[in-house]
């Protein structure tokens, strides 16, 4: 691992809007600066994508991007990301991809030259490598368009490169669904680390060659899925806490590869990267009820630099399109973090403090992610000498932060879950720390089936 200390270590300064390696972007703004920024992630309505329906699309996107950037200026926003997810095919068909990218980002340049208002265009093509079952995650089809729309992207207008990368995942759906701690570990501290490594060196090489900024990735397909299961109540609480803080060690390789931030907002791994290495970050919270529900509606602002949405769907409402209206309530709520920030620090912790105290006292994936405790199990993390005893360490100061506070009673839990605190714990407790050791000693309870260990260069 390269990093064997905090950047952030007083949790004080892990706050919204500020962090120590801001990132300033083509048209001047400077996420993790001292501002807060709205990020208005949007798709598609249910529809095929091809060549008869393409000049819709393109249409829907232009009007999607123009309304939010019209708005954006009503409310007297000091800027806006917007972030392009892709759909299948427009990564299928890279060339999909680039003309919407270039349409939105003609959009963003004469907004800019018109009035100097700033916003960016964030690329995330989605991860079709998982189409192919095993995944083909270093060969094939799938990477090569994904690369390509990449790069013609970012000449394109893409100035922020991301995506949910998903190395790992056909070994992790499996185990989180049998709540398999040991399973979870290897799919995500030794496979999704390789991944993320082989993945993040040609991002950043593709950002370096179009002068493009590398943000970073999100453990969303891990992280969130284990939220929505436990949510449901098909897994324990407690559970998905801790495979969340698995995800801070895998999402970590592409900040060491060379991603600058902002990170991408919808895995809650966000603070500890902060943490850990000081990049700006994306976060999701309340507003992300339009594309999933979650117990860290408010607890997830306390140290965003952009706030985001998630995916809002281009359908109307009764007060215009869905995409303007949540960009509203993005500017309405970066208004009060920077509203704070103005007043100095005190008040900026205060407002801190409230969105904290909101949250954790219901669920251990929002106590987690309190400031105070992020940097206690960041610190675990970067002791580990390894990837995978940086999990260890991570996940077992996480049960003891959980254990704490439903013993003193500041955590209200189901008592159903207290029993899988020990079982847990003596699970990752016995995990080799030696990589080697573990990796032989899981291989033969993994499907040969389900995947390919060259992919992943083992």
């Amino acid at each position: 691992m390269k990093y064997d200390k905090l950047a952030i270590s007083n949790k004080n300064d892990l706050i919204f809007g500020s962090t120590k390696f801001p990132v300033t972007t083509p048209r001047g703004l400077k996420i993790g600066g001292g501002k807060v920024y709205p990020e208005l992630n949007f798709t598609l309505p249910p529809m095929h994508i091809n060549d008869e329906t393409f000049s819709n699309i393109r249409d829907q996107y232009k009007q999607i991007v123009t309304e939010a950037i019209e708005r954006a200026i009503h409310l007297e926003s000091d800027g806006l990301v917007l972030e392009f997810e892709t759909l299948l095919e427009m990564t299928m068909n890279p060339a999909y991809g680039v003309e919407l990218i270039k349409e939105m980002n003609d959009i963003c340049e004469n907004a800019y030259q018109k009035s100097g208002f700033k916003s960016e265009i964030r690329l995330t093509p989605n991860d079709t490598r998982d189409f192919d079952r095993p995944p083909k995650l270093r060969t094939g089809v799938y990477l090569n368009n994904m690369l390509e729309l990449f790069e013609h992207g970012a000449n394109n207008g893409g100035n922020l490169l991301s995506i949910e990368s998903t190395g790992g995942k056909e070994i992790f759906d499996e185990a989180v669904m049998m709540c398999d701690i040991k399973t979870v570990l290897f799919s995500l501290a030794v496979l999704g680390v390789r991944d993320m490594s082989f993945l993040w060196k040609k991002i950043v090489d593709i950002a370096n060659k179009t002068g493009t900024i590398p943000g970073g990735d999100t453990a969303c397909g891990f992280g969130n899925t284990a939220m929505m299961l436990a949510d449901k109540g098909y897994i324990p609480k407690i559970f998905a806490a801790i495979v969340r803080i698995v995800t801070v060690v895998r999402t970590l390789v592409c900040v060491e590869e060379g991603a600058l931030g902002p990170d991408k907002d919808c895995g809650y791994e966000g603070p500890y990267l902060k943490a850990i290495t000081g990049i700006p970050i994306s976060m999701e919270g309340k507003t992300s009820a339009c594309a999933h529900m979650t117990t860290v509606g408010n607890v997830a602002a306390a140290c965003c630099d952009l706030w985001s949405n998630e995916s809002v769907q281009n359908i109307k409402l009764l007060s215009g399109m869905a995409p303007t209206v949540y960009l509203e309530q993005l500017v309405y709520d970066v208004r009060l973090f920077n509203q704070a920030i103005s007043h100095g620090k005190e008040m900026a912790l205060g407002l801190q403090n409230l969105l904290i105290e909101s949250d954790i006292h219901y669920d251990p994936q929002a106590l987690i992610l309190a400031p105070q405790h992020v940097i206690s199990i960041a610190n675990e993390i970067v002791t580990g000498d390894s990837y995978l005893e940086a999990a260890v360490l991570g996940s077992l100061k996480g049960l003891e932060i959980i254990e704490r506070a439903i013993k003193d009673g500041s955590l209200k839990i189901d008592g159903r879950e207290l029993t899988w605190l020990n079982k847990i714990r003596e699970e990752v407790a016995s995990v080799p720390i030696k990589e080697d050791e573990f990796i032989q000693s899981i291989l033969p309870f993994i499907d040969e089936s389900k995947w390919f260990p060259a992919e992943y260069g083992l």
